[in-house]
């Protein structure tokens, strides 16, 4: 009997155990956000908020973690098994690939409003303090005593905005005219001193090692660039003719229902869209869609013609195929 006793004691206190350590793991439930290579601080300032307003509202503790690079690597990355819950990338293809795996659903760009990009940027420069150079437009990249640092269009959305922006600011000073673009865009890409194959290493290179007259990246990016490290340094340009550089969103559908995390992914990614994260994302340069959060910043963000990748190219199915697979437009214009 004092054996029974003690082995009944003993299921009991098991039980209990079980019973206590059930919340607590619930508690504990991950999300995973792919992201593109500069995206870093932003998702940092993020996910605090997030995991405050979710707590909030459903009495739930949860962690998010981030995976950063390329938005190219990273999507390769969720398909050779990254389980990603959510991305949030630099560049449509991206995710669209992960939707013709099956990974994300068909209709992805339907769920969210303004095509699942809760934020937009554009193609800006970054030059040093008083602009020596005096680069105001693209053209200015393509004068023989220019050097240029940007990322990889092979590896980074960031680097196919820039060779795309270019390629549309000669599409329209030429007029179409074919063989002028071509010559434009060797002697553009032939002033590039160092192809990164992200954003950040782009920056590094610039900042850090001193190479180059001028940083292409996103206006967020040099805009964040400037205030981390003086805007007593460095100038920012924004041409009058750039490229619309939209941030596509989208949950990992097959990943999340095995992470057991589909609600908590649709709320991160709906939680962009509402006025304090608009107001937050505005903060670090990104312009936004929310009317408020728009007119309240209107004086950071100056005008400028943004032409689509549809209106440059046709779209982005065709840029991969005609300017970025091996062999096509890009290696061929890079030829010596």
């Amino acid at each position: 009997m004092a054996l029974l006793s003690t082995l009944r004691r003993s299921a009991l206190i098991a039980a209990l155990g079980a019973s206590l350590a059930t919340p607590a793991l619930a508690a504990e439930r991950e999300l995973l956000n792919s992201s593109y290579d500069i995206a870093r601080e932003l998702f940092a300032a993020v996910n605090p908020e997030f995991q405050a307003w979710w707590q909030a509202e459903h009495g739930e503790e949860v962690t998010i973690k981030q995976s950063h690079g390329g938005s190219s690597a990273q999507a390769r990355a969720i398909l050779q098994g990254l389980r990603a819950d959510v991305v949030t990338y630099n560049q449509v293809t991206d995710v669209q690939v992960l939707a013709d795996a099956g990974l994300v659903a068909e209709d992805w760009q339907q769920q969210l409003p303004n095509n699942a990009s809760p934020y937009y940027s554009t193609t800006a420069f970054l030059v040093r303090k008083d602009n020596p150079k005096g680069i105001e437009n693209w053209d200015d990249l393509a004068r023989e005593d220019v050097e240029i640092v940007f990322p990889n269009p092979k590896t980074s959305g960031n680097g196919r905005y820039t060779y795309l922006a270019a390629w549309g600011f000669a599409d329209q000073a030429f007029d179409g005219d074919e063989e002028r673009i071509h010559d434009f865009m060797r002697t553009f890409l032939g002033n590039v001193e160092v192809f990164d194959t992200g954003g950040r290493g782009a920056t590094t290179s610039f900042i850090e090692r001193g190479i180059g007259d001028v940083l292409i990246s996103f206006e967020s990016e040099v805009n964040n660039i400037r205030g981390e490290y003086g805007s007593d340094d460095y100038d920012v340009v924004v041409p009058p003719v750039s490229i619309l550089a939209e941030f596509p969103v989208a949950v990992v559908e097959e990943n999340a229902e095995r992470n057991g995390t589909e609600e908590l992914a649709r709320g991160y990614l709906e939680y962009l869209y509402t006025e304090e994260m608009q107001r937050l994302l505005a903060g670090f340069n990104y312009r936004v869609h929310h009317e408020a959060v728009v007119d309240e910043f209107a004086d950071q963000f100056p005008e400028t013609e943004l032409l689509t990748v549809e209106e440059i190219v046709g779209g982005w199915d065709e840029a991969m195929a005609t300017h970025f697979e091996s062999g096509a437009l890009l290696d061929q214009l890079q030829r010596r």
